[in-house]
């Protein structure tokens, strides 16, 4: 039988006289759930305000119940909220530490010969896209296999160039930095409809790959540092966002799978920040890691070098200005490789692709950076990975010709 109005007010009035739910309850001689029911109908039908002033609720009692509506609201978004915090301890599993570099990254060796700390940058793998040579002028070829072999072919080829190609090559670990764009991902139509395959089974794959790639580093060198930072490509949203831009990101979510990964391998650490920047350093040399889709502009003449430099003037006078200067700052986005003192732009491991052939974009080979911190001298040895296989089964020629 539904509750009256004389029930719900008589309710109110005994919990008024008593200040408690017990009480009132054996004043009405019913049970404590349902006085605590007719409470909450004659809140809902605003029925306290009905009641003589001498009987309303005391402003002490008002104030406890509003503590508790409060209570319960902030429980609720709570429950509903999953921050990135409760993504990496809660679901992860993750232990909730703060980053910090790596003592080898900081320290020098006692050997004064050793060359330094390699760092090879990865980006712009766009795992999952597939190029169609017949679209490019056969310069290029790119899916999913191809993408398997040419990873392959940049960790072989970064530990020949590290180890049989320099002097004394010692090193107390190297930095593997993820740039961003790891994934093709589904932002534009025509990459949904041409894609190798759904984004869940790419993200799978190129997580695979990823950890052979770690793996093989740590036990080549020892140790391995992973900076990370996201790219556009990899969003799950029509535009990218700048709040939470990296909490809608695969790439993202493969470096804390990664990460997780590694958890208990103490060979391996990760700096995954939370924005799009990742400021580290080796030895005294401070880096900043970016993927560069901030930077637009550009005309044919100087091409992507105006809109990077103007970028990175703008980078290191908003990080002065809140003291975190850096030194160099590397960044991927543009496909074209660049290694200067201050900016290192990276290549991909895609290649040339169709929107590069239509646009009239200069020819670029698929290939990665390759350089070495010096502990005194900063960057020294700058080396391209170059990660085509064609060239391989090529006609050899005489080490120099010259023409007559």
């Amino acid at each position: 039988m539904p509750l009256n109005r004389e029930q719900l007010l008589e309710a109110v009035e005994a919990f008024n006289k008593t200040g408690s739910e017990t009480k009132a309850a054996e004043l009405l001689g019913i049970k404590r759930a349902c006085l605590q029911g007719r409470l909450k109908a004659a809140k809902l039908a605003n029925l306290y305000t009905a009641l003589p002033p001498e009987t309303q609720l005391p402003p002490e009692v008002a104030l406890k119940d509003k503590i508790r509506t409060l209570e319960a609201q902030i429980a609720s978004f709570n429950r509903d909220v999953l921050s990135e915090n409760y993504v990496k301890t809660k679901i992860l599993k993750m232990s909730e530490k703060k980053p910090s570099p790596p003592s080898w990254l900081l320290k020098p060796g006692s050997s004064k010969s050793a060359p330094g700390v390699p760092t090879l940058f990865a980006s712009d793998w766009h795992w999952g896209e597939n190029v169609d040579p017949n679209q490019v002028n056969n310069v290029n070829s790119y899916n999913m296999k191809i993408a398997h072999k040419r990873a392959k072919k940049m960790i072989e080829v970064a530990i020949d160039l590290l180890n049989n190609h320099m002097v004394n090559p010692k090193y107390p670990g190297i930095v593997f930095a993820l740039g961003g764009d790891m994934v093709s991902g589904d932002i534009h139509e025509e990459l949904m409809a041409t894609n190798d395959a759904e984004i869940m089974p790419v993200v799978i794959d190129l997580f695979g790959v990823l950890i052979w790639c770690i793996e093989t580093l740590a036990d080549r060198f020892g140790k391995v540092f992973v900076p990370c930072v996201g790219g556009n490509h990899g969003r799950n949203t029509h535009k990218i966002r700048n709040k939470g831009r990296n909490f809608t990101s695969f790439d993202w979510l493969t470096y804390q799978f990664l990460a997780k990964h590694f958890e208990s391998d103490s060979r391996v650490s990760f700096h995954i920040p939370d924005g799009p920047d990742a400021l580290y350093a080796i030895y005294n040399h401070k880096y900043l890691l970016t993927h560069g889709d901030q930077f637009r502009g550009g005309d044919g003449v100087i091409g992507a070098l105006g809109p990077i430099i103007r970028g990175d003037h703008k980078k290191r006078s908003r990080n002065a200005q809140i003291d975190m200067e850096y030194d160099t700052m590397i960044i991927g986005h543009f496909h074209q490789l660049i290694q200067l003192e201050r900016l290192i732009v990276n290549g991909s491991l895609k290649g040339y692709c169709e929107y590069a052939y239509s646009n009239n974009f200069g020819f670029e080979p698929p290939r990665q950076a390759l350089w070495i911190t010096h502990p005194y001298h900063g960057i020294t040895f700058s080396m391209p990975v170059n990660v085509d296989v064609s060239f391989e089964n090529s006609d050899k020629s005489e080490w120099v010709s010259w023409k007559g």
